[in-house]
């Protein structure tokens, strides 16, 4: 059997974010047509161990089947490394004879995927007449998510904030400050790409209209928002399930009676799909929760085999 194997430069070089943009919305619209089965990820935390394990299925069946499986081992301890939080890899499996296909570096499908995601959402509820980005977050994340934004809207300003300063400092054009609130205050686009499990952001801080992207906390009992600004905005997200099951955004406030379970207005895909509205007004505040989910590797690892296979990319093994 031969196994085609790409690593972290093929990849990113594969995978253009405009291109992955536009694969994203694709791949949201059949999570909410129904043509791909997703379930809920598998984490593994070992007793008193900071990092952890997730696996992440997901098959398309029809007329082009094909599994996907990524394998992550997460360490938080990489930030201060300088290394991706996520090590790890995505296979790809012949939906008809079950071979493996492919073996991608999984660090670099999540950090171009996830961003292109969060593109999707923005070019779908953020207003035309944006002129200033806040990033919170200096990571790898946060990083992506600058180029996704520009490619789905103009900004005059972008601003960053993050524990550790000095981040940005190879691109001329966005400008740390000191705070949250800070870089929050004028803001009418806000990622939050941080690995804070309490609110970075607080309600009192947001101008009418601003779109938010929370990218981060993605387990039931840690969040980027504050109960407010959950409560005061219309709330979409990559999957229902996913965001029901996994999303402290959603679940402490739902825990707390600040929301139902109705709150969740729709799903990305949907609003690709034109079967949802987004944006009502101006002045409505906009919250996409980003949880990242298993069919966005298994559409991004597809485009970016494709792609090597015409190129004669990568590594070709036999296992």
């Amino acid at each position: 059997m031969s196994v085609r194997v790409l690593d972290e430069h093929d990849v990113a070089r594969l995978l253009p974010m405009a291109e992955c943009i536009d694969v994203m919305a694709d791949a949201l619209a059949a999570v909410s047509r129904g043509e791909v089965y997703n379930p809920l990820r598998v984490m593994a935390r070992p007793p008193g161990e900071e990092s952890l394990m997730g696996l992440m299925p997901a098959h398309r069946g029809g007329d082009r089947p094909l599994y996907a499986l990524k394998s992550l081992a997460i360490f938080p301890s990489n930030a201060e490394r300088g290394l991706d939080l996520h090590q790890g890899f995505v296979a790809l499996f012949d939906g008809e004879t079950g071979e493996t296909r492919a073996i991608l570096n999984a660090g670099a499908i999540t950090r171009i995927r996830t961003a292109a995601v969060s593109g999707v959402a923005t070019r779908c509820l953020a207003r035309d007449d944006v002129r200033t980005l806040a990033i919170l977050g200096t990571g790898i994340q946060a990083r992506a998510h600058v180029e996704a934004m520009r490619a789905v809207r103009e900004f005059e300003r972008i601003v960053a904030w993050g524990r550790t300063p000095g981040r940005f400092a190879d691109l001329d054009d966005v400008e740390e400050v000191g705070s949250a609130e800070e870089a929050v205050r004028d803001a009418d686009v806000v990622v939050t790409a941080t690995s804070s499990s309490v609110p970075v952001v607080d309600r009192d801080w947001l101008r009418p209209g601003v779109h938010i992207n929370a990218v981060g906390a993605a387990f039931p009992s840690t969040r980027e928002l504050d109960t407010r600004t959950i409560a005061d905005a219309s709330f979409f997200v990559d999957r229902r399930e996913s965001t029901l099951s996994e999303s402290g955004d959603f679940l402490l406030p739902l825990q707390e009676g600040a929301i139902g379970e109705d709150h969740i207005r729709a799903e990305i895909g949907e609003l690709v799909l034109g079967t949802a509205v987004g944006r009502r007004s101006p002045d409505e505040i906009t919250v996409f929760k980003s949880l990242g989910i298993a069919v966005e590797d298994l559409a991004a690892a597809e485009y970016v085999v494709a792609r090597a296979e015409r190129a004669q990319a990568g590594a070709v093994v036999s296992l």
